[in-house]
């Protein structure tokens, strides 16, 4: 049967940014394909609320409260996932911050903490997983989260776009260095994306914006974050087991040319 190339039944995957948004939808639907899912992220009532929902569709979910800005945090959150669950197949490196400022006006602080966490944040996670997954030798998945923000050019997005940027080419060095031990290594561009990230706008502003990129999209929609969780299932699973150093892009067609 086609499904079972999406089936995930005894295995573990461990993905950042799990307390809301993409991460939580991401972590949920890799539990409701069968995987034990171990979440990461700064804030543990989030994560609580996740491993709740995960537990309440008949999955299993741990959680960790870790700063991926911090190396050591990291490894051992995910070292940790690896020894309790006896292996690890699956890293979605998810977790991410929006900053907004001109290039004139960016400072060295705001340059640091976004780099700390989109990028570095995501490097660290990379390294962990692939680590782990070499020593174990069964091969696996590591998923990187990129942005349409890659695609096209936006004032004030200077430090978040340079940042995913810089994941996009960190999966695709990675993916040329871990192809030998069977891990695949891609990446997700979202577009808009309903969470809490973009809900930091006002109300009135941000309907403003769903409503041009709507109109912009051939879907006639923004992206709900389930969107994007389907988009890591697919390169989580043995569905794309011949896909590796690619970047997936849903985005409802915004960014096609036309």
């Amino acid at each position: 049967m086609p499904t079972r190339a999406y089936d995930l039944t005894g295995r573990t995957a461990f993905v950042t940014g799990a307390a809301g948004g993409i991460g939580r939808a991401t972590a949920v639907l890799l539990a409701e394909a069968g995987a034990e899912v171990h979440c990461a992220d700064r804030d543990a009532q989030g994560l609580t609320g996740t491993a709740t929902r995960v537990a309440a569709d008949g999955g299993k979910a741990v959680t960790y409260t870790v700063d991926v800005t911090d190396r050591r945090q990291v490894d051992r959150a995910v070292a940790e996932a690896a020894e309790s669950a006896g292996r690890l197949d699956v890293m979605a490196a998810i977790a991410g911050i929006m900053h907004s400022s001109t290039v004139l006006e960016t400072s060295d602080e705001d340059l640091d903490r976004v780099l700390a966490v989109n990028f570095k944040g995501v490097l660290y996670a990379c390294q962990a997983a692939a680590r782990t997954m070499i020593a174990a030798g069964a091969g696996g998945s590591i998923v990187t989260m990129a942005s349409g923000a890659v695609d096209a050019s936006r004032p004030g997005l200077l430090c978040y776009a340079s940042a995913k940027a810089a994941v996009v080419q960190l999966t695709k060095t990675l993916a040329t260095e871990a192809g030998p031990y069977g891990i695949r290594v891609n990446a997700v561009a979202p577009g808009w994306i309903r969470t809490p990230m973009t809900h930091r706008h006002d109300r009135a502003a941000r309907e403003a914006v769903e409503a041009t990129l709507a109109r912009r999209s051939p879907l006639g929609r923004v992206g709900e974050p389930e969107d994007v969780a389907h988009a890591v299932l697919h390169l989580a699973s043995d569905a794309s087991a011949f896909t590796t150093g690619q970047i997936l892009r849903p985005n409802g067609g915004v960014a096609m040319p036309w």
